[in-house]
């Protein structure tokens, strides 16, 4: 896939050592990982990008191959580009680190098994009304997920038989090639990587050593959860076969449309309208707010656009207790299309009145007017 020199997508010198190789990608990867940027085309090419110069650089043939002869010297002997999708990128180095645990990938987000040996991920959608993101709540999610065959356990194998050893690969799972002078290892034809052969498949499974089933998962989602966020369920993915445990289940946020509010970061906001003589005189205005109702100030003068601020009753930050957004109310002054006789005459008389008490604003643009047309 790239065709960028590999010691700069990784941004170490030619003669970097293993450990700062290692260093360098899981960097990158900490970076561009698609659970940090969901959606961004650009971050999943440098993600790729660099698991495809690890990939080189980590191993000291390819890597040796690399130098000497650079990007040709590998066409052909299974070394970069290698990656089907991402995937592909977790099952090959998601334990690449050992030292037990979740590895380079499970460290950053959680997981409790190494990537590189697990069932694909799957991915629900949620939606959730404002009111529930800014206090939490929790949601029963139904899907359909592949688990290890009752029948064989996961084996694959029909009852009473068991899975052979691949006789091409002796078990390894991976066979050398040679090539010129160059010799590569790659996963074995035959069993597909996994060492084992099945010469009396599993009638319920067929072999595969997987069986779909529905589950109801209840997830806890946080308060302030933004929308767009994704959660992530450990170990509720499907399952892989031969008794790799499971991928993860990643529940992306959504939120319902609201009556009044939209969301602006952590605060909440609204717009509000209010007649002429309440904006004039100032009033004491029942609201609605995410916890219920509240009483809103509108202070003698206010402006139409106006942001009045309501301290403290917005969204909690996801990322942290310590405070809690703003409820931002604009105030619209509405100006009605219909009156009643009683009204005319009053606004009659005000407008008499003001034609002599002329405001600041009203005065300046009277002068400039008189002074533009002579």
């Amino acid at each position: 896939m790239a065709t960028r020199d590999y010691y700069d997508v990784l941004g170490v010198d030619r003669d970097a050592s293993d450990s700062e190789i290692k260093k360098a990608y899981r960097k990158m990867a900490l970076k561009y990982h698609p659970d940090k940027n969901p959606g961004d085309e650009t971050a999943e090419r440098h993600f790729k990008e660099a698991a495809e110069a690890f990939e080189i650089l980590s191993d000291s043939e390819k890597r040796k191959i690399y130098d000497t002869h650079g990007h040709d010297g590998l066409s052909g002997m299974g070394g970069g580009g290698g990656f089907s999708d991402i995937e592909d990128i977790f099952r090959n180095f998601g334990d690449i680190f050992g030292g037990g645990g979740g590895g380079i990938f499970g460290d950053i987000f959680g997981g409790g098994q190494t990537a590189a040996r697990r069932g694909e991920s799957l991915r629900a959608h949620v939606t959730i009304s404002l009111e529930a993101a800014a206090s939490g709540t929790s949601k029963t999610i139904r899907l359909r997920r592949k688990v290890h065959c009752g029948s064989c356990s996961g084996s694959g194998a029909a009852a009473g038989s068991r899975p052979v050893t691949c006789s091409t690969c002796s078990g390894r799972g991976q066979v050398l090639r040679s090539q010129g002078f160059f010799s590569v290892r790659s996963g074995c034809p035959t069993c597909q990587g996994q060492g084992e052969i099945i010469e009396n498949p599993c009638k319920t499974c067929h072999g595969a050593g997987l069986e779909q089933k529905n589950e109801e998962i209840e997830i806890e989602i946080p308060a302030g959860v933004e929308e767009g966020m994704i959660l992530r369920v450990t170990g509720r993915g499907n399952e892989g076969p031969r008794g790799v445990p499971a991928g993860d289940l990643q529940v992306v946020i959504g939120y319902e449309r609201h009556a009044f509010f939209q969301r602006v970061e952590d605060h909440v906001g609204f717009e509000l309208p209010v007649s002429y003589s309440q904006a004039v005189l100032g009033a004491d205005l029942e609201v609605p707010t995410l916890e219920g109702k509240a009483v809103l100030t509108v202070p003698p003068g206010t402006q139409s656009g106006e942001i009045l601020r309501m301290r403290g009753m917005g969204f909690p930050s996801v990322h942290s207790r310590r405070s809690k957004g703003d409820q931002l109310v604009e105030v619209t002054i509405e100006v009605p299309q219909k009156i009643s006789d009683e009204q005319e005459e009053l606004l009659r008389q005000l407008a008499d009145i003001e034609e002599t008490e002329v405001g600041a604003r009203r005065k300046g643009f009277l002068d400039r007017f008189k002074e533009y047309f002579g």
